[in-house]
């Protein structure tokens, strides 16, 4: 018979183990020495030790569900209880007891961890949905299109829930996006309509600048293009690919139009910067008249001045004031001498300023003559009242005389 401390082998080759609940038939040996029976037997139980402590290791360092772990442990617990192994079979048994209760408290934390997990997902769809639904509202098509996208994404990135409030969610979810696209749908086959509008109008538009586009009347036409090109801002724009095309159509009849009128404009105004050279020279021709000795002679010269420079057309718009100005003065000079002259020799007038001056000197005359009688009679007051009246006749007379003279008189 041989024994050691876990186990011993009787005289019929029946192999025993030592537990603490009495000794457990492990099995018969017939092929060899009682040692060779326990060492064999003790190699099952050190296979069970490491399969145990492989097991031990899977639960605490991989994710390894509790009903897996579970498996493996009753696998191992059979064969433990089966006793086909010589060794601490009761530590075996402590192991794998101390093994469930880590596989329970695992499962309990996973648990915990997943309805966690699920408040969570519960949390973050029930955001996005809010944000889908107020999304769905915008106006801003572009931006909230992509943010929808984007919350899509975001979902998809989400746990399941149970299925009836995964279901519930993922419909409000749903409808909130189709709402969007009903409405930008809606928005843009609206702005389609209006484009197209847009790029009737502006055909006629085009058509109508082109057909101005070789005029020569500037001035209305100018103003034309001025409102055709409030009517093409007011029309809005039409379809991307139709409006630069007609837009280039449309510039270029401007151009064509303005080009031509520029070309013009800057030989007119060459003309008129000579005109203006011509009109300057008649300018101080005219002026050399002045003053006006000879009536006669300066209105024969300013006529024919005047004459010449009718014949030269138009100035410069600025610098016509200034010009025109020198002409008139000379002309407005010519024309006070010649009142001047007529003054002086109008027989009328020269006739009733002789009699006015006659009348005023009769007057003057004969208050004199009063004075002196009044002087000679010693009326002193009477004399110096006279005196004074007279003053005011002679200055009469002596204007009248004056004003007599200018006639020759």
């Amino acid at each position: 018979m041989s024994s050691d401390p876990w186990g011993r082998v009787d005289e019929t080759g029946t192999v025993y183990v030592r537990t603490a609940d009495g000794e457990k038939v492990v099995g018969s040996w017939q092929a060899g020495s009682p040692e060779e029976a326990l060492a064999y037997f003790e190699r099952k139980y050190e296979g069970l030790v490491v399969e145990i402590g492989l097991l031990e290791r899977r639960v605490k360092t991989t994710d390894l569900s509790a009903k897996d772990a579970m498996t493996a442990i009753d696998h191992l617990r059979q064969q433990v209880d089966e006793h086909h192994a010589v060794g601490d079979l009761d530590a075996l048994r402590t192991r794998l007891d101390a093994l469930v209760r880590t596989v329970e408290a695992r499962r309990e934390e996973r648990k915990a961890a997943k309805a966690r997990q699920t408040d969570e997902a519960r949390a973050a769809k029930e955001k996005l949905v809010a944000e889908a639904e107020e999304l769905a509202q915008s106006e801003q098509w572009r931006v909230a299109g992509e943010r929808l996208r984007a919350l899509v994404d975001t979902w998809k990135g989400l746990p399941r829930l149970d299925r009836k409030s995964d279901d519930e969610l993922w419909h409000r979810f749903s409808h909130a996006r189709s709402a969007f696209s009903k409405r930008r749908k809606a928005h843009f086959a609206s702005l389609d309509a209006q484009r197209e509008q847009a790029r009737q109008i502006k055909e006629k538009l085009v058509a109508d600048a082109e057909a101005l586009s070789n005029s020569t009347d500037w001035g209305p036409t100018a103003a034309r293009y001025r409102e055709l090109m409030q009517e093409w801002k007011a029309a809005g724009r039409a379809q991307r690919e139709h409006e630069d095309d007609l837009w280039n159509r449309f510039r270029g009849a401007q151009d064509v139009f303005f080009q031509a009128r520029s070309e013009v404009f800057a030989e007119r105004d060459a003309e008129q910067r000579e005109n203006l050279t011509k009109k300057e020279e008649l300018a101080v021709e005219a002026e050399k008249l002045l003053p006006v000795s000879d009536l006669k002679a300066a209105r024969a010269a300013f006529r024919s001045i005047n004459e010449r420079w009718e014949a030269i057309g138009h100035v410069p718009r600025d610098a016509r004031p200034k010009i025109e100005g020198r002409m008139h003065a000379v002309e407005r000079a010519i024309q006070e001498a010649e009142e001047a002259e007529w003054r002086r020799t109008n027989p009328e007038a020269r006739a009733r300023a002789a009699g006015l001056t006659g009348q005023l000197q009769d007057a003057v005359d004969k208050l004199q003559k009063q004075i002196d009688a009044a002087r000679a009679a010693g009326n002193d007051a009477k004399a110096d009242k006279l005196a004074r009246e007279l003053e005011g006749r002679q200055a009469l007379l002596d204007q009248a005389q004056k004003g007599l003279q200018e006639f020759g008189g």
